[in-house]
């Protein structure tokens, strides 16, 4: 049996909870090491997961000779200098969404991973929830055609963890728009076939959280002026080089009805139509005049979080691609950052 690739994890107390299942249950790949400023949290985690190696200090453990993948689970803007120092130190990575606030950032850690010719992967884990799999496997078919528009949104009623880890641009880079936007747009860009985006017409909106009284059943009264600066509420139109288009809604603070949050996805092609996640298809037969519905059957399979920590360590293991490539998330970031440029000048971006 092949040795297995050991793993580190930097950024403890949050995201990196998801992860773990899937570096213990993959073939290929084993936990080792942990890094978390917060050395309370850090012995903690390691000690629930067996996890002998820590440290409190991100480099350190970026420097382990031991480490074949990094992880990188900590707040957005401290995506892009962890992630290039360790493909610069030779290892392999893995980085939590969004793969860095700015394209800019993403041009430089594209940069670093090819001149270290190591794998990078933005951890975009609805790509691996069972319900995508399924209906990308129909699109690639042709079963709708081209896909020529596209509306995706993620919408919270007051659902927020309120930190400044999200609430503080220094930390988060942006507020729903790169939280949570993040995941609704990737996903309909991978169902679209990720289509070059040209052009976006954004608005960004702060205006619930002002409210006296405002508050999250996720933890109480929201955080005032001082430690609040991002948007509460973002909405795009986009337009693609070959000719399709989309419209974009996310926020964590809007008065829609849901329980928790409403994620939604439609798709529609020359040929018919599908809705995620309820993979409804809607075709229609010309010659017998008819409009046909039917609903995609999903198989089980690995929750979607571990599932993607097993695909990067069977394509580090295997030699295979990346499977979330740092260009689509060029893309991502191309359009959330062209939201907040667009909102900012009241205009259309064209986005290079």
């Amino acid at each position: 049996m092949a040795k297995k690739l050991k793993v580190g994890v930097i950024g403890v107390g949050g995201i990196a909870k998801t992860h773990f299942p899937g570096w213990k249950s993959s073939p290929d790949a084993e936990l080792v090491a942990l890094a978390d400023p917060m050395g309370e949290v850090l012995k903690k985690v390691a000690a629930e997961h067996g996890v002998a190696k820590t440290y409190e200090k991100p480099e350190d453990l970026i420097a382990d000779p031991d480490l074949d993948i990094v992880d990188v689970c900590t707040p957005n803007m401290y995506h892009a200098p962890l992630t290039i120092a360790a493909l610069n130190a030779g290892k392999h990575v893995i980085c939590e969404k969004p793969l860095a606030p700015t394209p800019a950032e993403i041009k430089q850690m594209i940069a670093a991973r090819d001149k270290s010719g190591k794998l990078l992967m933005t951890a975009q884990h609805f790509r691996f929830d069972g319900r995508s799999k399924a209906l990308k496997a129909e699109l690639e078919t042709g079963r709708l055609g081209d896909v020529y528009h596209a509306r995706g949104w993620m919408l919270r009623r007051a659902g927020l963890l309120p930190r400044t880890s999200f609430t503080l641009k220094k930390h988060s880079g942006g507020g729903p728009c790169i939280d949570i936007g993040v995941h609704i747009l990737d996903l309909t860009l991978w169902m679209m076939g990720n289509p070059k985006p040209i052009a976006v017409s954004g608005i960004t909106q702060d205006r619930l959280r002002k409210i006296p009284g405002s508050f999250t059943p996720w933890g109480g009264l929201l955080p005032r002026e001082k430690d609040w600066d991002v948007e509460e509420f973002a909405a795009a139109f986009v337009r693609f080089s070959n000719g399709a288009t989309m419209v974009l809604e996310v926020s964590w603070l809007l008065h829609h009805k849901t329980t928790g949050e409403d994620m939604q996805m439609w798709l529609y092609g020359e040929k018919g139509g599908a809705h995620w996640p309820t993979l409804e298809l809607l075709e229609t037969n010309y010659k017998s005049q008819q409009h046909l519905n039917t609903t995609l059957v999903m198989s089980g399979g690995q929750e979607a979080h571990a599932a993607e920590c097993v695909a990067f360590a069977d394509a580090v293991a295997h030699g295979k691609p990346s499977p979330v490539p740092a260009e689509q998330s060029y893309d991502v970031l191309s359009i959330l950052d062209g939201i907040y440029r667009s909102s900012a000048g009241n205009k259309e971006i064209v986005l290079e």
